[in-house]
């Protein structure tokens, strides 16, 4: 079985993602079912069936998760056919992919996909409330969603092979941390070849991290930056910014603050270990 959820699947389901009139994120059930591999609606609206059940039983608003519409659909000679579908939350894909074929390999994905990604929304809506461990988990999650685009953004740029992309990565770093590199940050927090760094940083360093990514995005796009010297310069610049605020607001520099026991790894499968047990409750 596939295990990179953060590509395969991040193909698989976000790519049939829709956004509403109102900003709201929403998948079909008939683009879904194809992608779970179910072959005719008429089996799969049985499993929607059961993950209505579920979502009553948990006391969540089926209305808000699951909206039944129909669809008109040109079936040749001018007639059209009306086809029933729904509109599914986030959560709704989740129960869903909880109540299908275990033994289908994309519903095997599509289960701890959803319930991650489910949880990882229910962090950031309620970001203030959350512990520090909950906190460095919601950041954590966007990062990773951010510094896809910031690879994309570089790419562009002129950043092409995954060594040039490794010294972009580390301008922006020696902009943040005072002229560290990535591997002298892994060295000051005792970690082992292999181990990430973002993976050890606190919510406040990661936050840290968070804005220097995605302005340093902003600004490769905004300013049309070309060639791979110029894009690290801009990396470092916007790093050295961020500290620059740092210092300016009084707070502790990056490369000192502490590093925390746990790795966010160690968190997200303890997560999933509570996950399974079924303790994810939609807010």
């Amino acid at each position: 079985m596939v295990k990179d959820i953060n590509t395969i699947n991040e193909s698989l389901f976000e790519s049939i993602k829709h956004i509403n009139e109102y900003g709201m994120e929403y998948w079909t059930a008939r683009e879904l079912l194809k992608v779970l591999q179910y072959g005719e609606y008429r089996f799969f609206s049985k499993v929607i069936d059961k993950a209505i059940d579920a979502c009553i039983a948990s006391k969540n608003d089926v209305r808000d998760h699951f909206v039944h519409v129909h669809d008109m659909v040109n079936i040749g000679s001018s007639a059209k056919r009306r086809l029933d579908d729904y509109h599914l939350s986030r959560y709704a894909c989740y129960l869903i992919a909880m109540n299908g074929d275990p033994r289908k390999e994309a519903v095997a994905l599509a289960q701890t996909y959803f319930a991650v990604k489910t949880r990882q929304q229910e962090l950031s809506e309620n970001f203030e409330r959350l512990s520090e461990e909950q906190k460095r988990l919601a950041i954590r999650g966007e990062l990773k969603h951010h510094n896809k685009s910031l690879a994309d953004a570089a790419h562009e740029a002129g950043v092409e092979t995954s060594r040039d992309y490794a010294i972009f990565q580390n301008f922006g770093y020696m902009g943040l941390y005072g002229g560290l590199k990535a591997q002298d940050i892994a060295k000051r927090k005792g970690l082992k070849k292999g181990q990430a760094i973002l993976d050890h940083m606190g919510s406040t360093e990661l936050a840290a991290n968070l804005f220097r990514a995605t302005q340093t995005d902003e600004k490769l796009r905004r300013d049309h930056v070309h060639g791979k010297e110029n894009a690290n310069k801009t990396h470092y610049a916007v790093g050295a910014k961020v500290r620059q605020t740092i210092k300016e607001l009084g707070g502790t520099m990056p490369e000192d603050l502490s590093t925390p026991e746990k790795s966010i790894k160690q968190i997200e499968r303890e997560q999933k270990k509570l996950l399974k047990k079924g303790t994810l409750n939609k807010k």
